[in-house]
């Protein structure tokens, strides 16, 4: 094989989840009767926000070799402290600030300081403690979704300053501001990952643990920085559902990691560590907002997508097998 046709299967390879998403929207825009709009992509565009964000974090730690399954509690545990103290209906509190617009700020501080304490538990668990990562963040998963239910009563708060409401509900050039805050998340870690020394060592991490420690790296000051990190920007994916909302309710996000965890293997991080990007992930994520918004406009009932997202991916874990072995023959 000649060296331009290496690079253009690398190249294929790559950004494989790209061609598989402009192939998906051809053919729902050629099949499915009024797919192809703007106000559709929008739709799109705005369903792939909060995921999205989630997504950033969970990839973080898969690239770095380990797992987090604890992001969706933590979304939902930032969503509800930020509704009991905010919102002014149901269990809201109705806490009001002088200046109004400083609910907005101090909100989203506490979203982020919740996510970022439980990331440095499971962290420490993780890294110092050397426990498996599945199974604390599993456990995770398990007892901050119980803290949930605890502190809401299985009630709801709803009803979220109009300040702070203000940011879910408006609209520039027809997107979403939550989906201009996610695409600015993924551009923003998509620089650090490619750019900064922390990104290289991540990936470095997550290739060759080992190696990575004996080339100097400080492994576990970068490993608990990516538990910290996916623990913070979960928090901003709960915080931005209960904006959307305009509160939180006790299964708030119920079912979102599975779908973060579709999107981040759709989009080519590869299980086994060192290997990934978010742009990647985001199309990932696209993707699979974009076969939702079909099933919908077929009138086809709930449970198809979550069959359709299973099957993806199992593609997705096949696909990236395949690769695995492609780039092997390569080396």
């Amino acid at each position: 094989m000649s060296p331009s046709q290496r690079n253009g299967l690398e190249f294929v390879l790559d950004n494989l989840v790209w061609f598989m998403l402009l192939a998906v929207l051809a053919i729902f825009s050629l099949t499915i009767p009024n797919y192809f709009q703007p106000g559709i992509f929008a739709n799109i565009v705005e369903q792939s926000s909060v995921l999205g964000v989630m997504s950033i974090g969970l990839a973080l730690v898969i690239i770095a070799g380990h797992m987090d399954l604890s992001v969706e509690s933590v979304a939902a545990l930032s969503a509800m402290a930020t509704g009991i103290l905010f919102a002014t209906s149901g269990i809201g509190l109705g806490i009001t600030l002088t200046p109004g617009w400083l609910v907005v700020p101090v909100s989203l501080l506490l979203g982020l300081c919740v996510g970022a304490v439980i990331g440095l538990i499971n962290g420490f668990l993780v890294v110092k403690i050397k426990m498996n990562a599945f199974i604390v963040t599993l456990s995770s998963f398990i007892w901050v979704r119980g803290m949930v239910v605890a502190l809401s009563g299985g009630r709801s708060a709803q009803g979220l300053a109009d300040e702070i409401r203000w940011l879910g509900i408006q609209r520039f050039l027809g997107i979403p501001v939550t989906a201009y805050i996610a695409i600015l998340c993924f551009v923003g870690f998509s620089f650090m990952m490619a750019k900064t020394r922390f990104g290289r060592h991540l990936l470095m991490i997550g290739g060759n643990e080992v190696a990575a420690f004996r080339a100097g790296i400080k492994v576990e000051k970068v490993l608990m920085i990516a538990f910290v990190l996916s623990g913070a920007i979960a928090a901003l994916a709960g915080w931005l559902l209960a904006i959307r909302t305009s509160g939180a309710t006790a299964n708030l996000g119920t079912g979102m990691l599975f779908n973060a965890f579709a999107a981040v293997v759709i989009g080519g991080v590869s299980l086994k560590g060192g290997l990934g990007a978010l742009p990647g992930v985001y199309a990932g994520v696209l993707l699979l907002s974009s076969i939702n918004t079909a099933i919908n406009l077929m009138g086809l009932p709930a449970h198809y997508t979550q069959v359709i997202h299973g099957l993806l991916v199992l593609a997705a874990v096949l696909l990236d097998t395949l690769k695995q072995s492609i780039r092997k023959k390569l080396a």
